[in-house]
């Protein structure tokens, strides 16, 4: 752990007090960004998710400034070490709060900054893809949470803990209704004769900023992204499947459960399109 750094409200501290609600109660939302030569990706587009996201659970999302003058403090540490690369998450809770679901009338919102060093990958899964399995937990419906980051993670937790097979990079998650929401840690993106298609997230699942960022793409080259209930027939007879988040970029799917999946250079191009930098 001593690679792992914490900036807790600007200061350069290990924890939180036990009564603040996103330990009580995983009141608030997160984000989670690959640092390169010092600067954070992607970060103007993190920062709208932020504000959004905050939005959704009522809570007024701190200043851009304030965050990125705590994120600076926090690269300065480490004895005058430059934490220059790494994986930063920041987290945004209600606060401090007294016993009880009921938020208080006024908060201050904790700011939480980690560093931590970058994963290191198989060079593989960015030539040859990767394998996902499929999930036996299902995500609820709620679609007030629809599409945030908030801190509760329960379902994936228990999804994650079911991956025993080193052949597997990810799960498939779907809801009760047998619809594909999501991967447990990404986005996913199909293409079926010329069409791209992702599914839906108005009842459940993360809208994340590497899907954020395919959806402008498209946008920006005139071609429309279709957003729709997809299910696990439409995956394994899909041209082309990928996963993606804002760590690993994007990869092709090759292989769910024991069924090859059709591949070709979809995520090699996408990761070029968005000038993602293979570490």
């Amino acid at each position: 752990m001593s690679s792992v750094r914490y900036c807790v409200n600007g200061k350069l501290v290990s924890g939180i007090a036990p009564t603040n609600r996103g330990f009580a109660y995983g009141d608030g939302i997160f984000r989670t960004m690959r640092l390169l030569g010092g600067e954070l990706q992607d970060w103007p587009l993190h920062y709208q998710t932020l504000v959004a996201d905050c939005s959704k659970i009522q809570i007024v999302c701190p200043s851009a400034e304030l965050l990125m003058q705590e994120f600076r403090h926090l690269m300065a540490s480490a004895d005058g070490e430059e934490l220059s690369n790494g994986i930063v998450k920041v987290m945004i809770t209600r606060g401090d709060g007294a016993r009880g679901y009921a938020p208080p009338a006024i908060c201050e919102p904790t700011r939480v900054f980690i560093h931590s060093a970058l994963p290191v990958y198989a060079p593989e899964i960015y030539t040859t893809g990767v394998a996902l399995y499929t999930c036996q937990t299902r995500l609820a419906s709620q679609p007030l949470l629809a599409g945030i980051k908030h801190l509760n993670r329960l379902e994936n937790v228990l999804a994650r803990a079911e991956l025993k097979d080193p052949r597997f990079f990810d799960g498939v998650l779907r809801d009760y209704y047998d619809q594909v929401v999501e991967a447990v840690s990404g986005n996913l993106f199909i293409s079926k004769d010329g069409l791209v298609m992702t599914p839906a997230l108005d009842q459940c699942g993360v809208s994340g900023v590497m899907r954020q960022k395919i959806l402008d793409w498209y946008k920006t080259h005139g071609q429309v992204v279709v957003s729709t209930n997809l299910f696990m027939e439409n995956l394994l007879a899909a041209d082309a499947v990928v996963v993606a988040n804002s760590v690993y970029g994007v990869l092709q799917v090759t292989q769910i459960d024991d069924q090859v999946i059709a591949s070709n250079d979809w995520a090699k191009e996408l990761r070029a399109h968005l000038n993602y930098v293979v570490h």
